[in-house]
């Protein structure tokens, strides 16, 4: 009967992370109850969304919820995250759990060891419940596999979740998880965040250690926090960031900073609305419209908001973002490759990225890095005049959960996977944090989000900017999924 513990009331599934770990500390809630709760939301939504992956069984999870509770009781030291039940996008390594990357191939893998970032979770209390699903090694901003199915939107289930950080999205904004990871390579964590109404932290390159091919060649994927407010996304940075030996490029220092108070004036905070870049990239009607009512919100609050793009080509920025990642994502992928009988299991997209990248000359990259840097260059020389820019987090509206990926935006042909998500493409190209905030909804009930970016390892002031934000507009509160109302 003990395995069968009740849950408490649901609110506890709405509270702030922060203020869960205050209250967990205090013993005014117990880990065992949080736990209960959270898979009791878990079994009643997750098999129409399908957010979770590898759920663990009731029994175990509350075994160590207790084990937690009694660890209070004899007043050990506590990490940040103690007791929160996590559960980790399925494409990091967490010891004991399956690690699928949403690929057949990979199916029944269960690692022996964590990635970094899973390790610093690990110590801070937290407890894994499962893993939330992801695209086929997080290839394209549509959650879906064939190992596990399709990610659903946490506001029509019609709908694509987006991705590749789709069910690490849902599970926040139906109150699954308190906090959750992402990763972000061309707007992985910045678009299922802005379809899910919640925030997304983007930070700088090196800010969370990440485990990569060659340790003195820095890939543009990151990982970073997910959460209902910013407050949360500083807590939870402030768990994973932090310079590792094992990767000597991450960025010296702890993440203590981030999570502080963000209270702060940000009046006279001068910011450049990319928009559409000059016409280079389309939106579906509406999308832009709606981010221009949040900087309207910005204005409010005392910021300087004017329409400005960057003197560069964005097509050059594009071609370069383009080989570089089929480069990155194709050296990854190649052992599968030469192996015909795993080349038959890999998904169109994976084989196009690997196909693109085996063509490439060094001379090419070569090429490509240079415009990576130039751009760089004009980065450093807008922020001189700017202190952060603004973009939408996707160009379109989540679209049909069938549908693998949009073809034509505003008439226009999308030549690959992810052209649709070219609007991701100049933080990521950049370096510099980039914080997915909720904007607002369509008539159809759609939620669309704003990308705040500031410059290279401002993520302070980048969290900052969001919390005065998230304090004007509550887009998390005010408009909770459909799901949740009974």
């Amino acid at each position: 009967m003990d395995d069968l513990l009740p849950s408490v009331a649901p609110e506890i599934l709405d509270t702030d992370a922060i203020d869960l770990a205050r209250a967990i500390r205090s013993r005014r809630i117990s880990c065992a109850e949080l736990m209960a709760t959270s898979l009791d939301r878990i079994e009643a939504l997750n098999p129409r969304f399908n957010a979770i992956v590898a759920l663990q069984e009731r029994a175990p999870l509350l075994a160590r919820a207790r084990a937690a509770d009694e660890a209070i009781a004899r007043g050990e030291a506590l990490g940040p995250l103690h007791g929160f039940p996590i559960a980790v996008k399925d494409l990091a390594s967490v010891q004991g759990l399956p690690t699928t990357m949403g690929a057949p191939l990979l199916k029944g893998f269960v690692p022996t060891s964590d990635s970094i970032f899973v390790e610093r979770l690990r110590r801070a209390g937290a407890i894994f419940i499962g893993k939330t699903n992801t695209p086929e090694f997080g290839l394209g901003s549509q959650t879906y596999n064939q190992v596990y199915g399709a990610t659903r939107n946490a506001y029509d289930p019609q709908r694509t979740s987006g991705g590749s950080s789709g069910g690490a999205a849902v599970a926040l904004a139906l109150r699954m998880l308190p906090l959750a990871d992402g990763s972000d390579y061309g707007g992985s964590l910045r678009n299922p965040a802005g379809w899910s109404n919640v925030y997304g932290f983007r930070p700088s390159l090196g800010r969370v250690p990440a485990e990569g091919l060659d340790a003195w060649l820095p890939s543009m994927g990151v990982v970073g926090p997910m959460a209902r407010n910013p407050a949360d996304l500083g807590l939870l940075l402030s768990v994973i960031a932090g310079y590792d030996a094992r990767e000597p490029l991450s960025i010296p220092g702890d993440g203590e900073a981030f999570c502080g108070a963000l209270d702060a004036d940000v009046a006279g905070k001068r910011i450049a609305w990319l928009g559409d870049f000059g016409g280079a990239i389309p939106y579906e009607p509406g999308v832009l419209a709606i981010c221009e009512q949040a900087l309207r919100t910005l204005e409010t609050l005392g910021c300087v908001v004017e329409a400005a793009v960057p003197d560069f080509s964005f097509d050059a920025l594009w071609q370069a973002f383009v080989t570089l990642r089929a480069w990155r994502t194709g050296a990854r992928l190649m052992p599968f490759y030469r192996d015909p009988a795993k080349r038959a299991l890999l998904k169109p997209e994976a084989i196009w990225e690997i196909e693109r990248g085996r063509a490439l000359s060094a001379f090419d990259i070569s090429a490509a890095a240079e415009v990576h840097t130039q751009w760089h260059r004009a980065m450093l020389r807008f922020f001189e005049r700017y202190d952060f820019f603004v973009l939408p987090t996707a160009q379109v509206f989540p679209f049909a959960v069938e549908t693998h990926w949009p073809r034509s935006i505003a008439g226009r042909t999308m030549e690959t996977y992810h052209e649709w998500m070219k609007c991701a493409v100049p933080a990521t190209m950049a370096g510099v944090p980039a914080l997915a905030a909720p904007a607002g909804f369509n008539a159809e009930g759609l939620p669309m989000g704003v990308q705040i970016c500031g410059a290279n390892r401002a993520e302070l002031e980048t969290l900052q900017l969001a919390q005065a934000y998230h304090r004007a507009t509550q887009w998390p509160e005010k408009r909770r999924p459909p799901a949740l109302a009974g």
